[in-house]
């Protein structure tokens, strides 16, 4: 990554600040960018504040040779159809570049008309910025550059160690240090192009893997997370504690006298397109009857359905959810159970079961319900 690349950044936060009537950029790091796209006013009478769209983007760590990737927090389709446009179109372009081009689409999409400030993106870096860029390539000068790079290596960490330290903060150092281990060889199996996943997904997965160290819940024992074989994109959660009013959980403590096991035994396992597609998500362990529980271990929940699914969801609230969901639909360990979960019998479960959902449409109980 160029010193070129901070200089880009830095022409960008100067001209779209955080007061800016369009586009406000929120934050940024050398390896990611936020910014919020105002949208057009709620109707006279609303309460609520100004509409906005949040954009994220994760720069690599090989950019510009490496394409950022953009991702919205948005359900709305057309919105979601542009930052697909994006990567599409504009894979090799200037984060100048491909900010004007998302900035024009919004503005197509909503009616808007186009900031002035938009046009400056077209202009040149300003000289003492793009000084920076200026590649040597004598053999003489690459040998010094090679010095000067280590030099610039520290100081990058030191810069990242700076701006980073909020994200930092609430986490244990065994997490922190397993963070960064994950990114680590998640950038290499990407630049070698031996990952089965995306950029966009690793970087969510990543920040929902970050957050869930963070939460309470966690820290309290509800739940544990756990990659399988080091997998950002399998995950185990185990259930740990449930509704303690509930027959659910006199029936674990009795499992934990009987088979010193007392949680339920969840498998994540997400896909390249999250977080616009949700996870399949199946129970392993112990072997529950109700519950909305389907053969093989698979959950008849909306939320993890295409329909039912919001990119705006948290992993952790996924998890809350379906210890919720277990707890009403009056789930019970089957103690006379022979017979184990199975991967393929619940994938057909679950897609026999969405069939039948697409026809007759799903239950919503009363908010008196939960």
């Amino acid at each position: 990554m160029s010193l070129g690349h901070k200089a880009e950044l830095e022409f960008l936060a100067s001209i779209f600040h955080k007061d800016h009537e369009q586009l406000r950029i929120v934050s940024w790091h050398l390896d990611e960018l936020q910014c919020q796209f105002l949208l057009p006013p709620e109707p006279a009478g609303t309460l609520s504040l100004p509409p906005q769209l949040t954009l994220n983007c994760t720069i690599p760590e090989s950019y510009p040779s490496s394409s950022a990737i953009w991702f919205v927090d948005s359900d709305n389709p057309d919105v979601t159809s542009i930052l697909e446009s994006l990567q599409d179109s504009k894979p090799k372009s200037s984060l100048c570049q491909q900010l004007k081009w998302l900035i024009c689409e919004l503005c197509s999409l909503y009616n808007l008309p186009e900031h002035l400030d938009v046009e400056m993106l077209d202009q040149p870096l300003p000289i003492s910025q793009e000084a920076t860029i200026i590649e040597v390539t004598s053999e003489e000068e690459d040998a010094a550059k090679g010095l000067e790079d280590l030099d610039h290596y520290e100081l990058k960490e030191e810069e990242r160690s700076s701006e980073k330290k909020s994200d930092d903060e609430g986490l244990e150092e065994e997490h922190l240090a397993m963070l960064r281990n994950i990114n680590k060889n998640l950038w290499k199996a990407h630049s070698s192009g031996t990952t089965s996943g995306s950029l966009l997904a690793s970087n969510r997965l990543m920040k929902e893997l970050r957050e869930i160290y963070r939460s309470q819940c966690y820290k309290s024992g509800t739940y544990s997370v756990e990659l399988i074989n080091d997998n950002l994109y399998d995950w185990h959660v185990k259930l740990k504690k449930v509704d303690p009013d509930s027959p659910l959980y006199r029936d674990l403590q009795l499992l934990k006298e009987k088979e010193g096991i007392d949680f339920i035994l969840l498998n994540f396992s997400f896909k390249d397109k999250f977080p616009f597609a949700p996870p399949f998500v199946r129970v392993e362990l112990p072997v529950l009857s109700d519950g909305y529980v389907l053969p093989g271990g698979a959950l008849c929940m909306e939320l993890l359905t295409k329909q039912g699914w919001s990119s705006a969801y948290s992993v952790e609230s996924i998890i809350m959810q379906i210890s919720a969901t277990l707890v009403k639909g009056q789930a019970r360990v089957d103690f006379k159970a022979d017979n184990q979960y199975d991967l393929k019998k619940a994938q057909r479960a679950f897609q026999r079961a969405m069939r039948e959902h697409e026809e007759i449409g799903w239950f919503t109980p009363p908010k008196e319900d939960g």
